[in-house]
């Protein structure tokens, strides 16, 4: 090998020497950009940083772009000693960011199914939330993608998610009205179909 071969390091190398994820030069310039036109100065000490912070936070906001939700899906138990009734996971904590304003989505999640013949590890739940709401998203799409998430790769018997968030463009701009909730949810079978069995899992949920 020639001694003029150089290695030219990689972001998988920058990365492990720093710590850090390489920040693009053009998007340091649009977060600058962006500083300018808000009336600030971005060459000032206090925000001289600032563009590379904001542009690996929004890489760790949207990680699940990079993310396959089902995946979390795919391993199974099926000696559950005959259980056959709901499995719930209820409050958990998520944090997404709506694509209309670029806001924060600040909520919770009840995550509930009635299984067929298997179940799977209860913090998958919240892997397959998490990885739909690391995205740009609204409430609504999000509550449908984690119910059909569960319901195309577990195939119970039924699926239903609530979700409850503050959304923080219309409590920290707009109309300005804090404390607001937004409850959205979806059912798929027998949750859907037969109003006994809805009106169980919303009872467990705390929502009845």
């Amino acid at each position: 090998m020639s001694d003029d071969t150089r290695h030219t390091p990689d972001d998988g190398d920058l990365v492990a020497a720093t710590g850090k994820i390489p920040v693009p030069e053009e998007v340091a310039e649009a977060v600058r950009t962006l500083l300018r036109w808000a009336g600030d100065d971005p060459t000032r000490e206090g925000l001289r940083d600032t563009p590379q912070r904001v542009a690996r936070a929004w890489k760790e906001y949207c990680a699940g772009y990079a993310e396959h939700p089902e995946v979390h899906l795919a391993r199974v138990f099926e000696e559950v000693g005959g259980y056959d009734e709901i499995v719930l996971l209820k409050d958990i904590p998520f944090q997404s960011h709506c694509e209309h304003h670029m806001a924060p989505i600040i909520g919770k999640a009840h995550i509930a199914y009635l299984p067929r013949d298997h179940v799977v590890g209860i913090s998958k739940l919240a892997r397959v939330l998490h990885g739909f709401a690391r995205r740009l998203q609204v409430q609504e799409r999000l509550t449908a993608e984690v119910a059909d998430c569960i319901w195309h790769n577990l195939r119970p018997q039924g699926v239903a998610v609530v979700i409850e968030a503050s959304h923080a463009c219309m409590t920290a701009r707009g109309v300005r009205t804090p404390g607001v909730a937004m409850v959205t949810s979806r059912m798929m079978g027998v949750f859907r179909d037969d109003d006994r069995s809805r009106k169980e899992v919303l009872a467990l949920m705390g929502l009845s």
